[in-house]
């Protein structure tokens, strides 16, 4: 008798008919192999690395006394999240929108609205710090056969370090009042911020050099070492990312039970034995339901959308169109191009390391 997988054998015309009753097995697709939303993330992280030269430039000139030839851009402003949340509790409050660095604040509502939209898809499509420690484990694994999981007791806790640390900025901005906080905005420091950005790589310390070296080192043995343990950014989009509709979902009924989603998950979570992912960890990479076997067993899906779900193209589309939208609408009302003129900006550089320009004190209510 031969015994053949997943077939029965049909008594009438000597005929093979597959058993439909259970999943076929497809050609196994390799784990983190190079797809749709890593071209994507490239993009954006070939884009960041464009805005980060045009700004050294601007700098550049603006540091001497010829004619200024290339455009602040306010992309850059993306990396000032903390002035961002000050922004936004600012404009709840009173009305009033940041207008030094209003790109700030479009940059992190666009990184809420997609997380509570499409889980913590911010981080594992679009943020190229995220995108930049993918490549480093990644290259780890490659290196060395694998990477490394933290014990259960010692990678929970340290899981929690992020949340702190939001928790940290939250309760100093929400403990400001609107006429502080407004000082801050319109502070000599706030308005050149974006060069002490600048400055924290172009002039970077030896401990700076140490902090850096460890995340780096770190992060080719644990996947998304700095986004899964320290990134207070990360940790606001996951708790926006708890009140999305749009979840990994798991069909028992089909599922093989070979637990590839779960090794495939850059951030460990128990894919195999859900019928939802919830996790705040969850940042929507799909990697799960790209190396799963199974037909019809795992899915991105959005509730009340019925039997339609997500594939990376459109994952990508919508991402890119709601961010189109949103920087073009700021655009268009004012709310996108800093009010700091080239000529405020050349003199504030002038004085950046002088005591005027220093962090102001933050006053408490």
């Amino acid at each position: 008798m031969v015994i053949l997988n997943h077939k029965v054998l049909k008594e009438s015309e000597n005929t093979l008919v597959p058993d439909n009753s259970r999943p076929q097995r497809e050609e196994r697709r390799e784990p983190h192999s190079w797809g749709k939303r890593n071209w994507f993330q490239l993009g954006v992280f070939l884009a960041t690395i464009g805005i980060g030269v045009q700004f050294f430039i601007y700098v550049h000139q603006a540091s001497g006394n010829g004619v200024i030839t290339v455009l602040r851009p306010p992309g850059v402003e993306g990396f000032l999240p903390i002035g961002a949340l000050m922004g936004w509790k600012l404009f709840v409050q009173t009305g009033i929108w940041d207008s030094v660095h209003p790109a700030a604040m479009v940059l992190l509502g666009f990184a809420g609205f997609i997380s509570l939209a499409l889980r913590k898809s911010f981080c594992g499509w679009f943020c190229p710090v995220g995108t930049f420690s993918e490549w480093l484990w990644k290259l780890g694994r490659g290196l060395f056969g694998k990477n490394y999981k933290l014990p259960v007791w010692l990678d929970f806790p340290l899981r929690s370090l992020k949340y702190l640390l939001l928790g940290f900025f939250v309760v100093i901005i929400f403990s400001m009042s609107s006429p502080d906080i407004l000082g801050f905005l319109e502070s000599p420091y706030y308005k050149i911020s974006d060069v002490k950005m600048l400055h924290f790589f172009t002039r970077m310390t030896m401990l700076t050099m140490i902090v850096l070296t460890v995340l780096v080192l770190s992060s080719l043995f644990v996947r998304n070492a700095w986004c899964r343990y320290l990134c207070p950014y990360g940790g606001l989009m996951g708790l926006l990312a708890l009140c999305s509709p749009t979840r990994i979902q798991r069909n028992p009924d089909t599922c093989i039970g070979c637990k590839s989603c779960s090794e495939a998950c850059p951030y460990d979570l128990p894919v195999d034995s859900k019928l939802y992912i919830r996790s705040p960890e969850c940042n929507g990479c799909m990697e799960c339901t790209r190396v799963c076997p199974a037909e019809n067993t795992l899915a991105l899906k959005t509730k009340g959308t019925g039997k339609i779900f997500w594939n990376a193209t459109r994952v990508g589309t919508v991402i890119i169109g709601i961010y189109i939208m949103m920087v073009y609408t700021a655009g268009i009302t004012g709310h996108w191009k800093s009010s700091v003129t080239d000529h405020e900006f050349r003199a504030r550089l002038q004085t950046i390391d002088s005591p005027e320009i220093t962090h102001p004190k933050v006053r408490f209510k």
